[in-house]
């Protein structure tokens, strides 16, 4: 079928095309009875209104573009939620978009949101100081970052990642733990680079406390698996009693290569995992957790986006800094006594 335009529906009401565009777009000042006639007329031709023609004649849409580092993560799943829930009471829709990781992949996309005149994008960003970033503002349309602190030329909501390693360490120095391994991806992430930071300040200020880093190249539960059969095959003279994994998925696959192994948890292994997701309390051993208000941070990163919308002009950048807080299950709730 034929795409039919507002022109045939204005016709077959026997009204204006301003009319049917007001009717569309501020029903309330029309007529009641030239209301219902104009939509009669588009449920009889199937009218479906034109979304980008008419973006481009405002300037800009009612579209959230949300570019996370990790789709399959269930961190930016909760992430996303929290940022759909308070889009959609302002009747705004979120776009998804995973960068992998990959700087090149990330500045496509950001590419294509703002041909497409995005309201404005939030982001989980490869690099936080990367000048696109602050040039996509700079044209007009709004970025907030989203689980990365910001410089001042942006909006941002984060957590405390420092105080999250620090917590997480304090909490297994606590428990006997003298040997530390600290599982993370890539340093290159700030959030991954700042977990280490606090927890190395935390071993660092105790005394006859060692932290041994095991750095892999994903943050994700296959990484998990082989930095735990690393560890693993050390000799039980040198191998770590505890492990902090900079997120869950890391921590629940090294919670499998230690099952593996042979190795209990937590009576030879005692693992912190980071993000609190959903799995971590499910796993055959639940797992403690740094928690993150997930939710929070999407619904939290959208009102700092609307705000920016709703008056460019006098608005000021904020930076949005929750703390965590660690949840003791299980997997680390073992005092050690050698």
């Amino acid at each position: 079928m034929a795409t039919r335009s507002i022109k045939e529906v204005a016709r077959m009401a026997r009204v204006s095309v301003g009319t049917v565009s007001n009717v569309l777009n501020r029903p309330e000042i029309v007529a009641p009875a030239t209301r219902e006639r104009v939509f009669d007329a588009i449920r009889e031709l199937g009218f479906v209104r034109n979304e980008v023609a008419r973006h481009l004649r405002v300037g800009r849409s009612r579209t959230v573009g949300l570019v996370v580092l990790d789709v399959a993560n269930p961190f930016f799943a909760d992430v996303a939620q929290g940022a759909e829930t308070l889009a959609d009471e302002h009747d705004t829709m979120v776009v998804l978009c995973n960068s992998g990781t990959d700087p090149n992949r990330e500045r496509r996309h950001l590419d294509q949101l703002e041909q497409q005149r995005v309201m404005g994008i939030l982001i989980t960003p490869v690099d936080a100081g990367h000048p696109r970033l602050a040039d996509l503002s700079a044209r007009g349309t709004p970025v907030v970052l989203v689980d990365s602190a910001a410089t001042g030329l942006q909006c941002s909501v984060a957590v405390d990642d420092r105080l999250g390693g620090q917590i997480a360490a304090a909490h297994l120095i606590e428990q006997g733990h003298r040997r530390i391994a600290f599982v993370g991806g890539p340093p290159s992430i700030k959030q991954v680079a700042d977990r280490h930071a606090g927890a190395a300040g935390a071993v660092e200020a105790a005394n006859g406390v060692e932290l041994l880093d095991a750095w892999m190249p994903m943050l994700s539960a296959a990484a998990g698996r082989a930095a735990g059969e690393r560890v693993a095959a050390l000799p039980p003279a040198e191998r770590p009693t505890a492990a902090i994994c900079a997120n869950d998925l890391l921590a629940l696959g090294f919670l499998q290569a230690m099952a593996a192994c042979g190795l209990r948890v937590p009576g030879d292994m005692a693992i912190v995992g980071y993000d609190d997701i959903d799995f971590a309390a499910a796993a055959a051993v639940p797992l403690s957790s740094v928690r993150q208000p997930r939710e929070l941070l999407g619904r939290t990163a959208v009102e700092l986006l609307l705000e920016e919308v709703a008056d460019p002009e006098r608005h000021r950048h904020r930076q949005v800094i929750f703390q965590p807080d660690l949840v003791v299950r299980e997997s680390s709730a073992l005092r050690r006594r050698d």
